[in-house]
């Protein structure tokens, strides 16, 4: 079997006890598939906006959404609508600047157009939601005329999808509304693959507040091809893209004692705090005290200031956990999930992180995929069952009860 690991595959031979979960993916869609969604849209078409500006924004390196597919049909739209200056918007949310030849990367052969990364420090407030969150985005996004959010939909850890309103909020919002609306993760129906999460409902709420007018999104498969794109109003379109999601990706499993969960490579494994929805994504196929080993690079290591200042100050992981409990810190709450995790399963990390980084993270550390499976092999036996999910990133596996 290969595995993707960062720009290329690890290898492997499972014992005879195994099962490997695929998704039911769909086939790559035509290549007329974007202008289908935007000239078909579900809810208003582009055509329903006044004014003389627009906002597009994009995700950013750490997200698979082909932005360069999807811009340039955008734009021909917009000009034929006679909209005189559109600006391109990196929605990095609370994620690193990324470097120009990354922007460059993203865009191809759009990077001609007006664009910009997304500042935490240069948003205005235009009003709160029923949650409390402030509504705070970025100045040139709330001056513009229209709205446009792309990104690609797939399963996100609390937002329960990516995708849709979350090209606002945390996308082009400030500091202060991000750590607000992901407070709410800490409510028990905040969790993947439920689209009535309530740290969607709040970033839903907070879009319109925004007036984001209207959506592009597509449904990839493992092979980054579009099987799907959607288009239209935020909340219905959308929904409309959940349901492919859905259909391809949420997997009923006998659960094992061993579950091998690949992150999906390079960008999905660049840092811990990304690969870390493939291990989300994996628990339900594990029974209780059973390892989980989570195959990914993490070639920029943990990702994120907060949630290694959290792994590195907790004593423990139920210290972590603890904490959490009673305060909250954006990047210290995947410290926290992790840290939950380690003590329902038995967690081994396969990545470029030192075994001092990986141990402080909750894991494991093995230095490969043979020697992770050893280790596995000599708590549950080596005719334990064993779950191997080769695209972690993308596959929800639920427990059958």
């Amino acid at each position: 079997m290969k595995l993707r690991y960062g720009q290329k595959y690890l290898e492997f031979e499972p014992n005879d006890n195994f099962q490997v979960i695929f998704p039911k993916e769909l086939p790559a869609a035509s290549e007329t598939e974007i202008d289908g969604a935007i000239d078909m849209p579900i809810g208003n078409g582009l055509e329903n906006f006044e004014g003389s500006s627009a906002s597009i924004l994009v995700s950013d390196i750490t997200r698979p959404a082909p932005s360069h597919l999807m811009v340039p049909p955008l734009c021909s739209r917009l000009e034929k609508l006679g909209i005189s200056y559109v600006r391109v918007i990196f929605a990095l949310g609370s994620h690193r600047r990324m470097a120009s030849e990354e922007e460059r990367f993203l865009l191809k052969e759009c990077s001609y157009l007006p664009h910009l990364q997304h500042d935490m420090t240069r948003c205005i407030n235009i009003g709160q939601t029923s949650r409390g969150t402030p509504v705070e985005i970025l100045e040139e996004v709330a001056a513009s005329d229209m709205i446009i959010g792309t990104g690609n939909i797939e399963y996100h850890y609390y937002a329960g999808y990516s995708g849709g309103a979350k090209a606002i909020l945390p996308g082009t919002s400030s500091e202060r509304s991000i750590v607000k609306n992901h407070e709410l993760m800490r409510d028990p129906l905040s969790v993947s693959g439920r689209f009535d999460s309530p740290v969607r409902q709040d970033m839903e709420e907070a879009a319109g507040i925004a007036g984001l007018d209207f959506i592009l999104n597509v449904v990839l498969n493992s092979k980054k091809e579009i099987v799907k794109a959607v288009a239209g109003n935020f909340i219905k379109a959308h929904r409309s893209g959940v349901e492919i999601v859905d259909q391809m990706y949420r997997r009923i499993v006998e659960p094992a004692e061993i579950v091998v969960a690949c992150a999906g490579g390079r960008p999905k494994d660049i840092n811990l705090f990304q690969a870390h929805k493939a291990l989300d994504n994996a628990k339900g196929a594990a029974v209780e005290g059973g390892t989980i080993i989570l195959l990914a690079e993490c070639i920029e290591g943990y990702g994120n200031l907060a949630f290694e200042r959290w792994a590195k100050e907790a004593s423990c992981a139920a210290d972590c956990l603890e904490r959490f409990g009673r305060e909250y810190e954006f990047g210290g709450h995947k410290a926290a999930l992790i840290a939950k995790e380690s003590l329902r399963h038995n967690l081994i990390l396969v990545s470029s992180m030192s075994k001092k980084e990986t141990e402080k993270s909750f894991f494991k550390h093995a230095k490969n995929l043979d020697d992770a499976l050893a280790m596995a092999r000599k708590q549950h036996g080596k005719d334990a069952k064993m779950l191997v999910i080769p695209y972690g990133d993308l596959t929800r596996a639920i427990a059958n009860r």
